[in-house]
């Protein structure tokens, strides 16, 4: 046996035969596994409680207890053991309801460690194979998880609007068969709230397709929608799915809708009320069930009044609306968003960002960010870029600001606060931002400390939260 693998397993006997235990456990020990052994049902329930047990070796027959009820509760209780039934008087229906209940393997007394190591070996395969399945959904639920906390992380805020809409994005997730329509300003988030919906569903396995209507030809965008047949037209070398039938059972996402050629928003208007297309060529209807969401920064009721956009359609697409405010409009969410882009990029570009000036938060809450989130986000990456050590200072932020706080003079060399921010951060920094080190170097308490750092707006990021 390869003793890479063997120490990996943890074998536990349990049989009322101390010999038996004993000499089963030596050798399992000299062959490299971790045995455990129990002469009683007591003493075997007390070590699978307290150790990961990967294998159990079990008599039919025990004292005051049948093996097979054994069998049957170690089954219920842990379903990743694999169990191997032993008996001295084994029988073809104890073998058969004993692979009922659940068990790998069934062998004679008296046993050769020939036989033990050849079930063990067999027992220990699927073992493994299961270890990798295992591993497998694991990868995959770290991977989701990720997915859905990249997703999320943009929609964080403390804002009333920013929480209702959260809200609103969690409703519409539970219905597949609902259309939202999401407005607002360029750079808002409507994508990253339309890829929340869908992970939040049910449909989060399946695929999401985004896809923006003004950046498809005009020409194409027939065939994208719809897919086509091959040879219906000059390049059609092969048959093609549409956006519409490639998301089945997932989410379709247009963005930029009012982009939507007009001559073609009846047909999109079709295939959104029946679920049913018909590929370009082709006379074969395909039924789809897919999730459509929709997003824009324009008046659509205004395109409609002015025949730039189907009512009809319009109605259809707006099943639930959801409009996101610009960041003008919920300065208060500002703040926890640069906290997280700054995060997010220090960690990218490995040069770490330790606290934020307070008079970062003073410049940026006045700002209109014309640009919106993925202003603030572009303005965050060069602010870490630009920054001569671990803060962030207002000198880091772009010219357009052009920000001096009122009444303040430029920092000198006698400016006894200036002074001491500085000596407070210096103290910080080659302190590694342990609070309690740095107090201590400083010569004053924590507290001393944290009501300075608060006083002269020294905010320390925590690197395992994020907050401030």
């Amino acid at each position: 046996m390869n003793s890479k693998y063997i120490g990996q397993i943890k074998v536990l006997i349990l049989d009322d035969e101390i010999d038996f235990t004993n000499e089963i456990k030596d050798y399992l020990q000299n062959s490299g596994f971790i045995p455990f052994s129990a002469n009683t049902t007591e003493e075997g329930y007390a070590i699978l409680s307290k150790h990961d047990i990967d294998l159990l070796i079990l008599d039919v027959r025990l004292p005051r207890a049948n093996g097979l009820d054994v069998l049957r509760d170690v089954k219920s209780l842990y379903p990743n053991i694999e169990v191997i039934m032993v008996s001295a008087h084994g029988d073809m229906d104890t073998v058969i309801q004993s692979v009922r209940l659940g068990a790998f393997d069934y062998m004679r007394k008296p046993l050769r460690y020939i036989d033990i190591q050849i079930a063990i070996e067999r027992t220990q395969k699927y073992l493994q194979m299961q270890r990798r399945l295992s591993q497998i959904e694991e990868k995959y639920s770290l991977i989701t998880t990720d997915i859905e906390s990249k997703i999320g992380r943009h929609c964080i805020g403390k804002s009333p609007q920013i929480i209702k809409i959260y809200e609103l994005a969690k409703k519409a997730s539970q219905y597949s068969d609902i259309n939202v329509l999401i407005t607002g300003e360029s750079g808002t988030g409507k994508e990253v709230f339309a890829r929340l919906i869908h992970y939040m569903s049910e449909q989060k396995g399946n695929y999401f397709g985004a896809v923006n209507c003004s950046a498809i030809s005009e020409s194409l965008i027939e065939s994208e929608f719809f897919g086509h047949k091959k040879g219906s037209f000059t390049g059609a070398i092969s048959d093609k799915k549409g956006l519409f039938e490639v998301c089945n059972e997932g989410t379709l996402f247009l963005d930029e809708i009012a982009d939507m050629p007009f001559n073609l928003q009846s047909k999109i208007l079709r295939a959104v009320e029946e679920r049913t297309i018909t590929r370009v060529g082709d006379t074969k209807p395909i039924q789809t069930k897919f999730r459509l969401i929709s997003a824009t920064n324009c008046d659509l009721q205004k395109m409609v009044n002015e025949h730039k956009f189907r009512l009809d359609l319009l109605h259809r697409l707006n099943t639930l609306h959801i409009h996101i405010p610009p960041l003008r409009e919920r300065t208060e969410d500002i703040g926890p968003l640069l906290i997280d882009f700054t995060e997010e990029f220090s960690k990218k570009i490995n040069k770490p960002i330790q606290y934020i000036a307070d008079e970062v938060f003073e410049v940026l809450g006045k700002y209109s960010f014309p640009g919106n989130i993925r202003e603030l986000r572009n303005l965050a990456e060069r602010a870490i870029i630009l920054s001569n050590g671990k803060s962030l200072e207002v000198s880091d932020l772009p010219l357009l600001f052009n920000y001096s706080s009122p009444g303040r003079k430029e920092y000198t060399g006698v400016n006894l606060n200036v002074n001491e921010v500085d000596i407070i951060r210096k103290a910080l920094e080659e302190c590694e931002y342990n609070q309690v080190i740095a107090a201590e170097v400083l010569g004053i308490s924590r507290y001393a400390l944290i009501r300075r750092m608060r006083k002269y707006g020294i905010y320390v990021i925590k690197k395992d939260s994020g907050n401030l």
